[in-house]
């Protein structure tokens, strides 16, 4: 059986995270391939880590600048290793070019960390972002260095990919769009969705770990609520996500309708209760799985073009894009107030999901790539021409300084 070996920046959490929920999409696609999978992380595991043993995969322990891990990855041998994320590519994927050359290197990006890295700096000093502040601040380096060092990159936004190509001319041989894989939308399931008037109030969900959740759920209680308040006073919004951190958990306020409620064990359930979802996003990348989530529930939304970015294509929006405080208010207003905008959304919503996630198709493009680049790696690679420049040993300098590391332990 053909092996692949995921090196996660953190164990999965799927219960409070998007990326959590993403890696046990890829973890199934692992599977469906008839994969033999192995799991192993230098993080610690939370209370909402998910049980990989009962998932049928494989954990295995392994330690950072140790050669421990060359000795492991080289009798495992796997025909694949994922590195979620680019820090963790800087980490080990020197290790596995030395000591496991024929296995397919893959980069799972989740979102491009350079990109919501440089629009969060730009956010706090109140500067405008523009895509050169992109290119030139020194995580992009990093992150595209680690593109190019691996075999195919997973990219779950059109926008991401776009930029890569566009201002960095990476090869769209090294880039691979991949989204979320989602079930399909059934017409029964649409129809069994709580209608309009069966659901009330607004909800605003997303880890508390995640700069951009904590700056949105800031921004709706000092800017946005006030204003949909005034105009439905006895509208009520309720928050949820794990980890929010001590300056969201005091702006619960029962009294202004603003409610912080934490970790919600079935999400999908409170998600169905709500007329509309508010994603006030100002800064952040990739694809949000808040949205995707409220959109899988039949729940509409009022988000930003940031979190509505790289997510729809040309399809019409599951519900309002605005990234001014008064136009964002003023169409959720709209939106909860009018069943046929309301409705319109939520159809929009099914056409998304099913057109652009469905898991089938995007199982077969991820499948047809791996294929394709296993029976034509060797050219591949030959072809990557920088990628093999910054592989060489002059510019390997994490390789170096994680064996400066282990040396100065063992001494």
């Amino acid at each position: 059986m053909k092996k692949v070996l995921i090196i996660g920046h953190v164990w999965p959490e799927p219960s409070t995270t998007a990326a959590g929920h993403r890696m046990l999409q890829l973890m199934n696609a692992f599977k469906d391939f008839e994969y033999k999978l192995y799991f192993g992380s230098t993080a610690e595991k939370t209370e909402y880590s998910f049980n990989l043993q009962e998932f049928q995969v494989e954990t295995v322990s392994i330690r950072l600048n140790h050669s421990s891990f060359d000795v492991f990855v080289k009798e495992l041998n796997p025909e694949v290793v994922v590195f979620d994320r680019f820090m963790v590519e800087e980490q080990f994927g020197w290790r596995v070019a030395e000591f496991a050359p024929n296995a397919l290197r893959i980069l799972n990006t989740e979102d491009l960390h350079s990109l919501r890295k440089s629009r969060e700096e730009c956010h706090v000093k109140g500067e405008e972002f523009k895509l050169t502040t992109w290119r030139n601040h020194p995580l992009t380096l990093r992150e595209v260095a680690s593109i190019y060092r691996s075999d195919i990159s997973l990219m779950v936004s059109t926008f991401e990919v776009e930029i890569l190509q566009k201002e960095l001319q990476v090869p769209k041989e090294l880039l691979l769009h991949l989204p979320f894989m989602l079930d399909n939308i059934s017409k029964e399931e649409h129809q069994h969705w709580p209608s309009f008037h069966e659901r009330r109030d607004f909800v605003s969900f997303g880890n508390g770990k995640h700069a951009p959740n904590v700056d949105s759920m800031h921004y709706l209680k000092d800017t946005i609520w006030p204003l949909i308040r005034e105009k439905l006073p006895k509208a009520e919004l309720k928050i949820y996500g794990a980890y929010l951190p001590k300056s969201i958990l005091q702006i619960h306020n029962p009294k202004e309708g603003f409610h912080i409620l934490g970790w919600a064990e079935n999400l999908d359930f409170e998600l169905q209760k709500v007329r509309i979802c508010l994603a006030p996003l100002r800064f952040g990348a990739g694809i949000k799985g808040k949205l995707a989530e409220a959109m899988l529930n039949g729940t509409p939304n009022v988000t930003t073009s940031v979190g509505a970015e790289g997510m729809y294509g040309e399809l019409p929006w599951s519900g309002s894009i605005c990234d001014d405080e008064k136009s964002f208010a003023k169409a959720a207003v709209v939106l909860y107030t009018s069943e046929t905008k309301w409705s319109e959304a939520q159809n929009n919503a099914v056409e998304i999901i099913n057109g652009l996630y469905e898991k089938t198709k995007l199982q077969h493009r991820l499948k047809s790539s791996l294929e394709t680049l296993q029976n034509n790696l060797e050219a591949h690679r030959t072809a990557n021409f920088t990628g093999r420049l910054l592989q060489h040993q002059t510019v390997t300098s994490t390789k170096y300084m994680a064996k400066w590391i282990e040396a100065k332990n063992r001494n």
